[in-house]
Parts: structure tokens; sequence; C-alpha cells
């Protein structure tokens, strides 16, 4: 063994135990153990891990649709996915219609400030939570996997603000290489309302700007438009003269060539004349042209570039003309861009409108539900202006929170295709002792029960036990099958076998410890509006449980108001009873009430697709003793109600007008 002189012998067995106890070692051993890395520089922190660990440990969950709006044949369709963006970017890196093909990524994610924000209309939007190394490293798993999509001449765009941006610098550097960087754009928002958010309450300096990180995955290579912005006549003043004529300086000392456009998109030649007649005046006069539009933009944007126009008042909602500007510069039309944090779906509305392919990711469902109705309602001008514009097909995908129902209804090859997916199973058929056998969970042989085929066979111990008799010791170690719930007889995780453990893996899912290292958890769903863009690392999967839900629906005279017919009071819903129906190895309790995350309103349903007007919160519904209130006049026909707890599961009720009537009080 190779140590450091420096390591005394007492100091080489604490870190011997440290490492067969799998302890992490204190930061003070970093500074004198001779690691080797392969980067002069690195962004240290605790509990950080390799690169090879993430990309190699990151539960895969396969993408199951749930609806696609519109049709396109067999040609390249849009993806909405719900679900934890790690995941679900784990198992894009595995499709090859996307890994490596995305022109442009771009990022908005929580900035980590604990920093409250306030949404247009001052109520509280948002509070971050993952903070310091907690933060780093949700975020760099999520950047590594970035990268392996990002196409070999795509840019890499991240949004952030001046708290965390030197960080993400460092981690981008460490992940795509320091002669990746290729710029940071400021984007000057000015005071909004005549104030600012600042640091602090005692700071002197209001932060007026966010910070947008451009990278490249080879930037010799990378596709560059250069951005556009409106013409102006000031912007040619710069105008000096050396000894071979005249140039226009861009704020720098030396010739360089002039940067504006006559039209969009069609760069003139340089503007540098040897002709020694030539005045000052006439330079300008001679680049002044009719018709000029546009000018080349640097790296500072304001509001005279960037109209901060909202769309849907989503919580950290970023303008279009931001994001229009972004998907320009970096990509052409029929490119793919991807947002692993789509939030209010401004990147995917935008790539929409200028031709781009997209791929939408979200873990909320207020997000998902917002961007449902956003790209059915879309209009063909930025800032969602002008005339309605039909979206391309798209399909909303479920990653990880799963509708059994739907499972079992497909085909079988689909179903078996869809469950060894589910369980990280290698999809491979074979043989041993004359039983056919699906794939492998790592070394291990799988096989998938045909449910559909023998339809009265119960999978009790005396099937392990003539299962044991036919493979003996013809397999490994563990063995695994993978049926229904309803199929199983036994509750007991395996059943050992001489040296092997036959592992049943039951759909709806019972965690198995040795599937993975870490424990499973659930996506959350916030319970008030200053949570919304709340984010968790979900591992594992889980199905679709519908709440208990009972309420009291009737009409009742808003307050300070007597004598109005029913068509101007208030329509109430009364909840009266949630409770989630939760499927876990530990048996869970919560209190009525406890899982409610909010209620999400359609005041004029379709019958089709749920256009959400509304949503209430579980900590606003909880002041107001669980009442839902709204205006009957907004209920003309029929309406949906989606009641969401706080693990993403659903229960969904169509009501009219008639249901309030004559019921509770009046």
């Amino acid at each position: 063994m190779v140590t450091d002189e420096r390591l005394n012998e007492q100091e080489i067995e604490f870190i011997t135990q440290c490492l067969k106890e799998g302890k992490p070692l204190p930061d003070s051993y970093r500074h004198i153990i001779p690691f080797e890395t392969k980067r002069e520089y690195e962004l240290t922190y605790a509990d950080k891990e390799r690169e090879e660990d993430i990309l190699a440990d990151t539960f895969a969950v396969p993408l199951q649709p749930v609806k696609t709006f519109g049709s396109n044949g067999n040609d390249w369709t849009n993806k909405l996915i719900f679900g934890d963006n790690l995941q679900a970017l784990k198992t894009l890196t595995n499709d090859p219609e996307v890994k490596g093909k995305v022109r442009l990524i771009y990022i908005d994610p929580p900035f980590a400030t604990r920093q409250e924000f306030r949404g247009s209309q001052d109520q509280k939007a948002y509070q971050d939570k993952i903070a310091g190394a907690e933060f780093l490293e949700f975020l760099r798993k999520r950047l590594v996997f970035l990268t392996e999509l990002l196409s070999g001449d795509g840019n890499f765009v991240v949004h952030l603000d001046n708290r965390r941006v030197h960080y993400v610098k460092l981690m981008m550097d460490e992940i795509l290489g320091e002669t990746s960087f290729v710029n940071e754009l400021v984007w000057h928002k000015g005071r909004e309302g005549g104030a600012s958010r600042s640091h602090s309450p005692h700071s002197a300096m209001p932060t007026e700007y966010q910070n947008i990180l451009i990278y490249a995955k080879r930037r010799d290579q990378r596709f560059w438009n250069a951005p556009l912005g409106p013409y102006k006549e000031s912007t040619l003043q710069s105008v000096g003269k050396d000894a071979k004529g005249w140039f226009y300086k861009r704020g720098r000392m030396g010739r360089t060539p002039a940067p504006w456009e006559i039209e969009a998109g069609v760069a003139l030649k340089s503007y540098i004349s040897d002709d020694p007649k030539e005045t000052r005046e006439d330079v300008i006069r001679r680049l002044t042209r009719p018709g000029a539009k546009y000018v080349t933009i640097g790296d500072v944007w304001n509001n005279e570039l960037v109209k901060q126009t909202t769309v849907t008042n989503y919580p950290t909602e970023k303008p279009e003309d931001l994001l229009r500007m972004i998907i320009e510069a970096s990509s052409n039309p029929g490119d793919l861009v991807l947002d692993a944090f789509a939030g209010s779906g401004t990147t995917g509305a935008v790539a929409e409108k200028l031709g781009r392919r997209w791929i939408m990711i979200d873990c909320g469902k207020l997000a998902i539900y917002t961007m449902q109705k956003r790209f059915l309602n879309l209009r063909e001008e930025i800032g969602n202006k002008g005339k309605p514009l039909k979206p391309k097909p798209f399909t909303l995908y479920n990653a990880g929170l799963y509708d059994y129902r739907m499972i079992k209804e497909l085909p079988w090859e689909e179903y078996r295709s869809f469950v060894l997916k589910l369980f990280q199973c290698r999809d491979e058929k074979h043989r041993i002792a004359g039983v056919e056998l699906d794939g492998y969970l790592g070394a291990d042989d799988v096989l998938v029960f045909n449910y559909k085929k023998h339809k009265d066979v119960v999978l009790d111990r005396g099937f392990i036990d003539d299962l044991h008799s036919i493979l003996g010791d013809r397999v490994g170690r563990r063995f695994f099958t993978v049926a229904p719930a309803a199929s199983v007889a036994f509750l007991e995780d395996y059943i050992e076998k001489g040296n092997t453990r036959y592992f049943i893996l039951r759909i709806p899912y019972s965690i198995i410890d040795e599937l993975h290292r870490k424990g499973f958890t659930h996506i959350k769903q916030p319970v008030s509006e200053m949570d919304a863009n709340d984010t968790v690392d979900a591992v594992g999967f889980d199905f679709i449980q519908i709440p208990d839900v009972e309420c009291e629906y009737y009409l009742d005279k808003p307050k300070g108001q007597v004598g109005l017919e029913h068509g101007g009071r208030d329509a109430v819903i009364k909840i009266e009873k949630f409770e989630s129906n939760i499927i876990s190895k530990k048996p869970l309790h919560y209190e009525n009430m406890e899982t409610l995350s909010m209620v999400m309103v359609d005041y004029e349903y379709d019958g089709k697709v749920f256009n959400f007007d509304e949503v209430f919160y579980a900590e606003d519904l909880k002041k107001q003793d669980y009442e839902v209130h709204f205006d009957s006049n907004k209920l003309d026909g029929q309406m949906m109600l989606i009641y969401i707890d706080i693990f993403g599961n659903e229960k969904r009720e169509v009501k009219k007008l008639s249901d309030f009537i004559g019921r509770g009080r009046m």
C-alpha cells in the first residue's frame, strides 16, 4: 500500500475502518491523502458522487403514454413527461431518437436560495428548499445525464441567479470541460414595480438581473445564430479611423467588422473603407441604409429586448421573448429542444411557435396541467398574441407513477417489455432446463409470469417448489419472477430454497431492498403556492392509488350579500374526507386531510380534455375549513374537479350546477 509520509499508522487504521464500514472520511483528510484526479481542479462538497456511479446507479423508469393530443402517423411526437426528471433523463439516454440528438438544452432549475419570490399579484410564489451541497449534487446528477443527450454541435443553457451561478459554472466546467464555456448572458430585468428583490433587508445593492450560462458540447462545432435586436441609429455612432481607413468600434480598440444586419439573419460585409476623402459623417450615412431593421446584440439583455409578458401566471414563469432569443440563436427549425425543469412550459410553447421539436419534463402536477392547457391554446405570435396556432401532436407520459389498469390492458409482448423495464431488467430471452426465461436483473435470471395465458395459476409455495425442482443449482443466488400481486399467494418478498432466494417482483410494486441501494422515495406535490417549485429525488416507481374523497356540494350567499337568486351565489365544495391509499412495506398512517395537496378546477370541461382554470392549495383550504368557494356563474355547463394528494394520485369528479342545488345550506 502506497501512502503519503504524512499519514501515521493510526490514521491509516482509521481510514481503513471507514472504508470497511462505508463511512465518509472527514474533510480534514482530503488534503493529506494522495488522491489522483483527472482534472486540475474540481468543486468539492459533502456527499458528492462519482459520475460513473451516477450513470450506473440512477433508477430508470419507462415512459407510460397517457394521452396523445393530435396525431401524425409514425413521425416524431413531442413529449410532455410527468415524473422526476433524473429518472426520466436516465430513460431518455436509452432512446436512440434522443441521446446525442438534442440541439438545445435549456433549464431554469430552482435557485436554491431559500429566498421567497413574489408573483405578478404580489402573492407568495415559491420557496426553494434545496440548499447548499444538497442542491449542487441534485443539479449535478441531472447535468451529467443532460450532457449525454446533448448533440455534438448543441448548446447547453442554464438559467440561474447570482447566488449559485459561480458554483454551477465550476460544476459545468468540470462536467463539460472549461473550454466548452461560451459566454454568460446577463438578463437585466430592471426594478419591477419600482423595487427589486435584494440579498438581505440591509442590502444597499438590490438585484436587478439573472445569469444565463451558455456551454457547448464541443465549442469548435457548436451551432449558433447571432441573436438580433432592433436597429437604432445610435448603434452606428462608434466610428473611428486609423491608418487603414474608417471602422466601426465596439467599445474596444482595433478594427472589427460591423455587426449590424439589413434583414434578420443576413450578415453584411465588413464596413471598412480606404477612401481618404470619406469623412466620419460619410461613413455613418453610408452605414445607415434604408430599411435597416436589426443589429446583433451583446451579452446584456434588457427590457428593450425582452418584453416581460406572462401567459400563465405560473410561479417563476419566464417571458416568451427571452426563450425566443435563446431558441432562435441556438437551434434551427426541426431541431430538438429539451427543458427538464419545464414549469409553465415557456420553452415548449416558444419551440412550437418556432417550428422546433420538444421534450418537456416536470415533477409537478400543477406544471403538467399548466403546460397541457398552454400547448392546446397557443397563438402564433410571441407573447401568445395573434391567431390561434394548432400545435403539432404531443404525448403526455407518466414516468415513475403509473396507471396499472392501462398496463394490464397492453398486449402480452408490450406488457412483458414494459414490466422488464419497470424493474430494470435486461430483455434477453433464454432457456434453463427447458424453462423459457425472459431476461436478467444484473447477472440473475428473470421470469415474467404470463398471467394472461395461465389465468387460473396461483404463485404459491408449491409453485416455488416446482420451479426449484426443475432449476435446482442451475441458477445463481437470486431468481426473480415478475407477477401481478393478485396472482401471488404469499406475502414474503422471497422464499429461500437451497442456495437460491426466489424473489417475487409484485405489480403493484412491492419494495424490495435488494433491488437498489437507495430506499424508495415518492415524488411530493406542493400543499401551498409557496412550495410550487419544490423538487425531490424520487427513487423507484409506484402505481396510482385513487384517494378516498367525500364532499358536500351546496350553494351559499356570498358574504355581505342577501336576497340573491342562486345564479348569484357562491358554489361551495365542502371536503369532508380525503385519505390516500398508499401501498408500502411499512404501514403508513395519515390523518384525514393530511395528504391533500391541491384541488384543480376546469369550469368549462368539454368532456375530453381537462383545461384547468384555477387551483386551490391545501394550506389555503385548511384556513377555510376545507371549503372551495367560487362564483356559481362560472358553472354554465359542467366542471371537472381533480383532487390531488401529495404523492401525485388523483380523484376526478364531473359536476353540474344542478348537483349543487338542494344540497347543504341554501
